[in-house]
């Protein structure tokens, strides 16, 4: 690709292994486009194909977007529309060459190259799946060579959207600025949907001013060669886009006001958002600086194996039912115990309730040990033997199976150059695509002024949810949780009233554990950061909700005392 001006329009056909069949199509015939991207990859996606690939070794990439591809590859190349994908997992030379096999077959002359060097499995002994996060510039080398389809491995999420635009308007390593523009608008797209009314806290709002929130169309952005951009979708396409959608993503599985990359560390702080018409967000002011010296290796484990079981109790006495079945296993398991117990009582009862559903509470139990054994048939059987023996009304949601493997999720760090990142060609060759040169040590960033707190007369006691928008995810066994509001008043209250205390009063879990609060005051929000609640990652299922994805969500329905003119 040649250095061009104009500006480059680049859609998001997939947010996860499993997303819209449909997307890839929609996105092509819905509106003009350069570039289609897709992501696939998430922490439990790689612990997935890793198991996929321990039955089949040439297994361990997204099956789904070859069969998108055999609808789709040729309409692509009709509209000179380049495909670029993490959907490779972690045999992206397997994908590239299966797509090619797919391209002969349906008559397509079309150039496909690939991403590697993300594998570090083996210098991780007893690991299923261990992969740097690489950046964007072995994508660049591809699109620059010619490829028409581009699938890599182990990416970050916003490489996908740094390197076509480093391809396009010529960006090399130092430009960080616009390399940091790209990032944000990275992110934005990465999670498809989300950024179209998805996931959305308000969702009923926009439900009243008409938006179609059914089937959310896909997003697109319209990168401009200084690294701004609009964030848009196709006309005539479900859901919406302002500023508040963007917000919401730009806070999603982010931390601090340095977002760091292989790259480029974006500046959260930096971001400037405005709504630039109907369904357009003018994203601009976004500064770069050097990308750390580091690279982030995910390690995805086999912890073990896990089985659980949910009591349901109905009616009176929950608590005395919940402590009779807890004796009862405890003495059934005592001669052998399960490496580790949890029971957590979820109180969903309600008195006098007008339906049996409504009147029973769940008393779940998970176990984890080395052995299946230890948490398969020596969990069943004891449970099972309960049925006739145990509390009134005793019954459970399903009995407990054989136990399954569950992993762990865990985070290291090699130098920049301790990978051998390559671009391979259509044509067989070979780039090695260098490390970044200029880099800097993560640092803090000072916290910002705070705006001058808001005066104000009665309050009232009522969720934070009828002010605050929200929305939270999983970084490993850490959650963050972004909050923001939609006005200048209501952000000089929150600055000041969410504090990290308020939060841990509003969220108990997190009384014991590490939480860090970054304000972002350009949009006009602050970000928690909880370290440890999510145990070793989603894949060990460590809490009820294991990616934190309804955290946000709980913490806008807790009450406080808010200021009437807020309301």
């Amino acid at each position: 690709m040649t250095r061009q001006p104009r500006s480059l329009r680049i859609g998001n056909a997939s947010g996860f292994y499993g997303d819209r069949f449909d997307a890839m199509r929609e996105m092509l015939t819905g509106g003009e486009l350069d570039v289609l991207t897709g992501d696939y990859l998430a922490e439990l996606t790689m612990l997935i194909l890793g198991r996929d690939r321990l039955k089949d070794p040439g297994a361990g990439y997204a099956r789904t977007f070859l069969r998108q591809l055999e609808e789709c590859l040729g309409l692509a190349r009709e509209r000179g529309v380049r495909i670029v994908a993490n959907a490779g997992g972690l045999n992206p030379a397997g994908l590239a060459d299966a797509v090619r096999q797919l391209a002969d077959r349906l008559g397509l002359p079309v150039r496909v190259a690939h991403v590697e060097g993300d594998d570090l499995t083996a210098a991780n002994p007893g690991s299923l799946a261990a992969h740097a996060y690489l950046g964007g510039f072995g994508i660049a080398a591809c699109l620059r060579e010619g490829a028409d389809v581009v699938v890599t491995g182990r990416v970050t999420d916003a490489a996908l959207v740094t390197g076509p635009a480093a391809a396009h308007f010529g960006w090399g390593p130092g430009d960080h600025d616009r390399l940091a523009g790209a990032v944000v608008a990275g992110h934005v797209l990465e999670c498809g949907a989300q950024a179209t009314g998805g996931n959305y806290a308000f969702f009923h709002e926009a439900a009243r001013s008409g938006s179609d929130l059914r089937r959310p169309g896909f997003p697109l952005a319209e990168l401009h060669e200084d690294g701004s951009c609009v964030i848009t979708k196709h006309p005539g396409t479900g859901g919406f886009v302002d500023v508040g959608t963007v917000t919401a993503q730009l806070l999603y599985e982010t931390a601090g006001a340095r977002y760091a990359g292989p790259d480029v560390t974006a500046r959260l702080d930096t971001v400037r958002l405005t709504q630039d018409g109907p369904d357009r967000v003018r994203i601009d002011g976004v500064r770069g600086e050097a990308p750390p010296p580091t690279l982030k290796v995910g390690v995805n484990r086999l912890g073990g194996f896990r089985n659980e079981v949910a009591f349901v109790l109905t009616g009176l006495d929950i608590e005395a039912k919940a402590d009779l079945v807890r004796e009862q296993l405890t003495d059934a398991l005592a001669k052998s115990p399960p490496a580790e117990v949890r029971w957590d009582l979820a109180r969903t009862d309600r008195p006098d309730a007008p339906s049996e559903e409504t009147a029973s509470a769940l008393l779940r139990l998970v176990v984890r040990d080395p052995s299946q054994e230890a948490v398969g048939r020596a969990l069943s059987g004891a449970a099972i033997e309960l049925a006739l023996a145990s509390y009134p009304g005793f019954h459970v949601l399903a009995p407990p199976g054989k136990g399954s493997p569950y992993g762990v999720f865990e985070d290291v760090y090699v130098p920049q150059g301790g990978v051998d990142h390559v671009a391979v060609l259509h044509d067989g060759r070979r780039i090695p695509v260098p490390p970044a040169h200029d880099t800097v040590v993560l640092d803090e960033v000072p916290e910002p002024p705070l705006p001058q707190s808001l005066s104000h007369g009665p309050t009232v006691r009522a969720p934070l949810g009828l002010v605050a928008g929200a929305r939270s995810g999983d970084k490993g066994g850490n959650a963050n949780v972004g909050v923001w509001v939609r006005s200048d008043d209501a952000w000089r209250w929150l600055a000041h009233e969410l504090t990290v205390d308020r939060f841990r009063q509003l969220i108990p879990e997190s009384g014991p554990l590490k939480v860090t609060r970054h304000p972002l005051p350009h949009l006009r929000a602050l970000n928690f950061v909880v370290e440890g609640i999510l145990g070793e990652g989603v894949a060990a299922q460590h809490r009820f909700d294991p990616q934190a994805k309804a955290l946000g969500e709980w913490l806008r329905s807790r009450h406080l005392d808010i200021p009437e003119i807020l309301l």
